[in-house]
């Protein structure tokens, strides 16, 4: 009998790539969307799996409809990737932020508990939880310190999971996603807007690319690879939180540079730094250590940011 596998969230980039590899290794996947008869399926067809995967609809901020769906598909494994995912828009719905995401995690956590406790559980946290790191790599056992309502939210997703993990003795874990990208990011994502804008530049359908604080740092990984940590999480022998990371910062400003580069633009003709762009609050510098997911899952990220902005840039999907 094939693992029933079930992803909140299954037609954004993570949810995409992570039904394509489930599928490569004989899962059979279901994907829940807030309205199946209606969301975006050009991820999953992107990636020719979009007949493959059985999509229901699924409020996870709604009890009775994370029941059914649990209920109806009898699932060995969930994957919650569903949920606000920008910082940005975090600002500004900041309700939205929490219920989609704390209220979220909270409603899959008690339906296991009820239903079917030996269901496993992945979370899919953000290394945004930490705030401000500075130039000292954080760890596991780092402190949380929240800075944004997406921040937050995340946070308190992490803390339940790992509640629940010990009062109820469920296998339920958290990844500590560092940020990761693809040609699947949506154009609302800074990477793929620089992506984007830099191709537009160069074919002369725009002639400026304005961002906001061009001296953040953070943490890019390749996203292809960050699910398959996701996978390997849910069968280990015992639950725990991950940070999921490549363990090298680069500035907004390089990520940047090396599009240009690609496109044979000069940056300091095009690119402006406009005070609109910048948030309320924002991270100058995260840097991760993920070296326990090294040693423990025997999963590492070796793809260089040059590598993932030129797959970025020439639309490679793997």
């Amino acid at each position: 009998m094939s693992k029933v596998a079930l992803i909140a969230g299954v037609t954004g980039q993570d949810g995409a790539y992570l039904a394509h590899h489930l599928l490569n290794l004989g899962y059979a996947v279901h994907g829940t969307s807030r309205d199946a008869q209606m969301c975006d399926l050009s991820r999953l067809q992107k990636l020719g799996i979009d007949q493959d995967i059985k999509i229901l609809s699924l409020a996870l901020n709604d009890f009775r409809s994370v029941l059914k769906a649990v209920s109806s598909v009898q699932p060995q494994e969930i994957y919650n990737l569903a949920g606000q995912t920008s910082v940005g828009l975090s600002f500004d719905q900041p309700v939205e932020c929490m219920e989609s995401i704390s209220v979220a995690t909270l409603n899959l956590l008690e339906v296991i508990r009820f239903y079917d406790p030996s269901i496993r559980l992945f979370n899919a946290g953000s290394t945004e939880t930490f705030g401000q790191t500075d130039r000292v790599p954080v760890t596991e056992d780092s402190p949380l310190s929240p800075r944004s309502p997406y921040a937050v939210a995340k946070a308190a997703a992490y803390w339940q999971i790992s509640t629940y993990r010990e009062a109820y003795n469920l296998f339920a874990c958290t990844g500590i996603l560092a940020n990761h990208e693809s040609a699947l990011r949506p154009k609302r994502f800074v990477t793929q807007k620089i992506i984007s804008g830099v191709k537009d530049i160069k074919a002369g359908r725009q002639t400026k690319l304005n961002l906001g604080n061009l001296n953040i740092w953070r943490d890019w990984g390749w996203a292809p690879d960050y699910i398959k940590a996701m996978v390997m999480m849910l069968q280990a022998d015992s639950p725990s939180d991950y940070l999921i990371a490549s363990g090298v910062s680069t500035s907004l400003r390089g990520f940047a540079e090396l599009a240009f580069q690609l496109a044979g633009l000069d940056i300091e003709a095009h690119l402006v730094s406009l005070d609109e762009f910048k948030r309320p609050s924002d991270l100058n510098y995260i840097a991760i250590n993920p070296l326990r997911a090294q040693e423990v899952l025997g999963w590492n990220s070796n793809r260089t940011i040059s590598e993932i902005v030129y797959k970025m840039y020439h639309e490679e999907l793997f």
